[in-house]
């Protein structure tokens, strides 16, 4: 169904906002091959170009960074302080794994103040990340001679198969890294009516700000954001807080926090899905935002902008779950929406 072995790659490779090296590294290899031409801008953005028949142009934007955190104080017992880069639920870090990024990678644990020495009163309260440090077994000394202030952590998780799903760290947003390669991959041998260019973004998750960069250099015709959204289909739940489910399709995003998508993107996407019998859902975002905001208003001109979105549950938390299927239909509408869209009537109507 999907390539779940290329997915698990991409998602274990480290990459937090503003350190996305090694997964950058990782994209440049995979999609050489598979485009026109290929570059990296001033911020760290790929930008991977696939020529189409006439020169306007269609720029999808798929950030790289996954959240992470930044070493700010190594205390006088080897402890590690730290920063979040990006946002995190904190309830969901204790006694986590990660993974700190200096000379070498050394792993390290979430600690904070044990439940058995909690007062009654503390323990009715919510934990802050400030509440936490990070436990390497490790002396001061030692850990001095590899990481240092301002070194990257990320999370320490495996991608596994899980019924239907995938469950793993990072989930958002490489499975979107995954979709683009696999939809260039695809259009490899296709004619493609517009240039497409296909961005794999830096800094989503500290403010969009490598799309920023990326729409305003390109200045694109039309936009596509493809990014993961809230899926909060489970118990508890009630119909109008679940955002979009799993397995019930690609979503085709009508808002977020940050953008209300051009309704005639909407349309048209919706017109597409159904007349590929691609499954489909509507995706209404009361908070958050993604690189869709950047790629519509960023560039000169601005852009007809849209997104689609892949169902996730748990976002941002140490791990993440998608649907295989959910997946496979966004490469599938992605894919349907660039090659289709010199057959669409833009006009205002």
């Amino acid at each position: 169904m999907i390539d779940v072995k290329l997915l698990k790659k991409i998602c274990e490779v480290p990459g937090t906002s503003g350190f996305e090296q090694k997964i950058r590294e990782f994209i440049i290899k995979e999609i050489s091959p598979l485009v026109d031409s290929l570059e990296v801008d001033a911020m760290g953005n790929v930008i991977a170009i696939k020529k189409g028949k006439t020169p306007k142009k269609a720029m999808v934007a798929a950030h790289m960074d996954e959240i992470g955190f930044i070493v700010t104080h190594i205390d006088d017992e080897g402890f590690v302080r730290f920063h979040t880069l990006g946002g995190f639920d904190p309830k969901t870090l204790t006694a986590q794994r990660v993974i700190i990024h200096g000379k070498k990678d050394i792993i390290g644990v979430m600690g904070s103040k044990p439940i058995h020495l909690m007062k009654a009163e503390e323990r009715g309260k919510p934990i802050h990340i400030q509440d936490f440090f990070i436990d390497t077994g490790m002396s001061k000394k030692a850990v001095e001679k590899i990481i240092e202030v301002g070194s990257p952590i990320t999370r320490e998780r495996a991608l596994i198969e899980m019924g239907d799903c995938v469950n793993g760290k990072s989930i958002d947003n490489r499975v979107s890294v995954f979709i683009l390669i696999e939809v260039l991959r695809s259009l490899q041998k296709k004619k493609v009516p517009y240039d497409i260019y296909g961005v794999f973004t830096v800094q989503e998750e500290i403010g969009l700000r490598g799309a920023m960069s990326a729409a305003h250099r390109i200045n694109p015709d039309f936009g596509f954001g493809l990014d993961t959204t809230i899926a909060f289909d489970v118990p508890g739940a009630n119909p109008h807080e679940m955002v979009t489910r799993l397995g019930k399709g690609a979503a085709i995003k009508v808002m977020d926090g940050s953008v209300v998508c051009d309704y005639r993107m909407v349309k048209y996407m919706k017109e597409v899905a159904t007349k590929n019998k691609i499954k489909w859902q509507p995706e209404i975002l009361p908070a958050g935002g993604t690189d869709t905001a950047a790629v519509q208003r960023y560039g000169k001109n601005g852009s007809i902008a849209g997104a689609v979105s892949i169902p996730t549950r748990h976002i941002h938390q140490s791990i993440e779950t998608a649907h295989k299927e959910d997946i496979k239909n966004c490469i599938e509408l992605l894919e349907a929406s660039l090659v289709n869209l010199d057959t669409y009537d833009w006009s205002f109507k």
